[in-house]
């Protein structure tokens, strides 16, 4: 985008700012802490992270990422969940044994309750799994259940997967545990979790206490979530007090929160990667050399280090070296405008008209790069391309849309750059199973390599931790010969909050959030 633009723009920002701050005050009531009236304790969450571009506006842990909400703002819970060492832990199923290398037998805590106090049996559990896997477009491949049996407060579920996977996915968000016997008014979907939802739309979500929840009583009165995908107008409402806590804070703001008497930040590294899928249905990205010349002309590193102020960690494959699932030897290819150029002279690509852009039988070589605005760092990634690739001799025309869902059903984009988190579970299958497949649900570039295909049901079959993490290398190694993807940085999550705000922690999952324990 040019400087005259960006002039143009900043006039028209400022007052929509202004404008987003009045509509946030009136969101919010302007409290941001115990509510005068009442006494009450009611904590209000800024976030960019939930809405439809996200496919989480809602809590039916059934329908897309709605789970994620479930989860994250306690309405909802899973029978396993993970520590910050992304280890299975007990949470309403309070113990298991595995029976075979297939199936599980899992112990449902006893004297839980929905939050209508309905009692939480394996029946129950079975009614809801019987459900997400009619209705959810990712849940039956990942879980790959075959049968199911409730005996009192222990159910038995066998597994295509291995138990030990079926376990990891049995903490995913779509697994949240809610009442299926009763039908949900107004989208308020009944969990176990310590809140239970008054109000849900797609820009915000009240909520209160649960009074009955298992765990104790929460020390909360209730939460207001609000989405504000603004990141100016996220960081003016935190230091007005309009909110006590904000996701998602542009990463040039985080200086202003570093008054520690004030605000406490909350960082944890996790496997969100920004990646770029090519659209192999498009004709010029079909062309490999293309493909390649585009993946080096990203500059990972000033992504990370400059753009996203040291916040991110450049990426290689999908999962952060950090983690043990990231322990690979990768190559890739690396930042090299000057090998890039020449990849493209080499395919035959030339600027035979003099403006700057290469072209081919008489087409010029222009990249419909494709993004959301809902996570900020895209927009800026989508610029940092643009003026590289520009260097490179290939014009790029940056869609950035919330309505991105349309435009890919259309198929008018080259590349689709997003945010995803690759192991929310602590398992690789998941990432490939929802991206790289060739029927993977969000593998909107079309690619399929039969390769991949006979590696994963290897994996399948496969329970040995060294031998399913060779198989990894090989497909992840697999998707960057094909230069399938950019894989470009990891994100560092940021909570940012009051200092009287307490309790309140990022994970590496980045679906725990609210607990029984946040308080103010």
């Amino acid at each position: 985008m040019g400087l005259q633009r960006r002039a143009q723009l900043h006039g028209f920002w400022q007052s929509m700012i202004i404008m987003m701050c009045v509509i946030i005050g009136v969101l919010i009531g302007g409290c941001g802490s115990n509510d005068t009236a009442t006494g009450s304790k009611i904590l209000h969450y800024g976030t960019t992270a939930y809405g439809p571009a996200m496919e989480n506006a809602g809590l039916n842990p059934h329908e897309s990422y709605q789970g994620w909400s479930a989860v994250r703002y306690g309405v909802a819970e899973t029978l396993v969940r993970f520590n910050d060492a992304m280890e299975v832990k007990p949470w309403l199923a309070d113990s298991w044994q595995f029976v075979d290398a297939h199936t599980v037998k899992l112990h449902i805590r006893d004297k839980v309750t929905f939050s209508n106090g309905k009692p939480l049996t394996a029946e129950a559990v079975k009614a809801n799994f019987e459900d997400l896997l009619a209705v959810h477009n990712r849940a039956p491949k990942d879980l790959g259940i075959q049968a199911m049996q409730a005996d009192g407060q222990y159910l038995t579920i066998r597994s295509a997967n291995p138990a030990t996977v079926l376990l990891t996915y049995l903490a995913d968000p779509y697994s949240a545990i809610i009442d299926v016997s009763e039908k949900p008014k107004d989208g308020l979907y009944i969990g176990t979790g310590p809140f239970k939802a008054t109000k849900v739309t797609e820009k915000s979500v009240s909520l209160v206490r649960n009074d009955s929840y298992w765990g104790g009583k929460p020390k909360l009165d209730g939460v207001e979530v609000v989405r504000i995908t603004e990141g100016d107008t996220l960081t003016m409402a935190l230091q007005k007090g309009d909110i006590d806590v904000a996701q998602g804070l542009p990463y040039s703001s985080l200086d202003l929160f570093k008054d520690t008497k004030a605000y406490t930040i909350s960082s944890m590294p996790t496997s969100r990667v920004y990646q770029v899928a090519f659209n192999f249905d498009s004709p010029a990205m079909q062309d490999k050399a293309v493909r390649e010349a585009i993946a080096m002309s990203i500059d990972k590193t000033q992504f990370a280090d400059v753009l996203l102020k040291g916040n991110g960690l450049a990426a290689v494959g999908p999962f952060p070296s950090n983690t043990a699932l990231g322990h690979m030897k990768l190559t890739a290819p690396a930042y090299n405008i000057e090998a890039a150029k020449k990849l493209l002279a080499d395919a035959g690509y030339r600027d035979t008209d003099g403006d700057g852009y290469v072209d081919k039988n008489g087409r010029p070589l222009t990249v419909r790069w494709l993004t959301y605005t809902s996570r900020q760092e895209l927009p800026v990634l989508a610029e940092a391309a643009q003026a590289t690739l520009k260097e490179v001799g290939i014009k790029v025309e940056v869609n950035a849309t919330d309505a991105y869902r349309s435009v890919l059903k259309q198929g008018n984009y080259d590349v689709f750059a997003k945010a995803f988190v690759t192991a929310p579970t602590g398992e690789g299958s998941y990432y490939f199973k929802t991206n790289v497949l060739a029927d993977a649900v969000d593998n909107v570039g079309h690619y399929n390599n039969p390769r991949i295909q006979e590696l994963m049901a290897q994996l399948d079959q496969t329970t040995e931790p060294a031998v399913r993490q060779a198989i990894f290398q090989e497909m992840t190694q697999t998707v960057l010969d094909d230069a399938a993807f950019i894989y470009v940085a990891h994100l560092k999550m940021n909570l940012v909050m009051k200092h009287k705000v307490v309790n309140f922690k990022a994970s590496p999952t980045d679906y725990y959030e609210l607990n029984k324990d946040v308080d103010m």
